[in-house]
């Protein structure tokens, strides 16, 4: 089998491919004498085509595990609070964390609940949204897997 394709952006995505096989549409043409209710067939077509929409997102929002819906990339600045006993001086060290979220609340929801449990004092210096659309887990070890 020979793929042949263009490059639409820089990176590689790994995907289910699907066929897409377009009807064959024919249109004919036609006088409309009553203008009005074209319109209002117009109308309520487009009513009902978004509440198709609507049902097909919200279908496809409940397959979706919480992994999945989070599809975006955050960069999360953390800064680290620490206490120098003997002097009494207080140091900051900053990290950057990347966090998988739907959206900033998310992120930041998250970036919390990865720090329950931990003894250090912390400050989130801040979170942006990164244009990373997916991480891939690199192993470096040589043998052939």
């Amino acid at each position: 089998m020979n793929i042949k394709g263009i490059a639409a952006s820089n990176g590689i995505a790994i995907a289910k491919a699907f066929k897409l096989i377009e009807p064959e549409l024919t249109v004919v043409k036609s006088t409309v004498t009553d203008i009005e209710a074209e319109v209002e067939l117009y109308k309520s077509a487009l009513v009902k085509t978004t509440e198709d929409l609507q049902k097909i997102k919200v279908k496809a929002a409940q397959n979706l595990s919480e992994e999945e819906a989070a599809d975006r990339y955050f960069k999360c600045k953390l800064i680290f609070i620490t206490l120098d006993e003997k002097s009494g001086k207080e140091s900051k060290t900053s990290t950057l964390i990347l966090v998988q979220a739907a959206d900033l609340r998310d992120a930041v929801k998250k970036l919390d609940e990865g720090m329950k449990g931990t003894l250090a004092d912390y400050q989130i210096g801040s979170v942006a949204e990164t244009a990373i659309m997916d991480v891939y887990l690199y192993n470096n070890n040589n043998n052939n897997q």
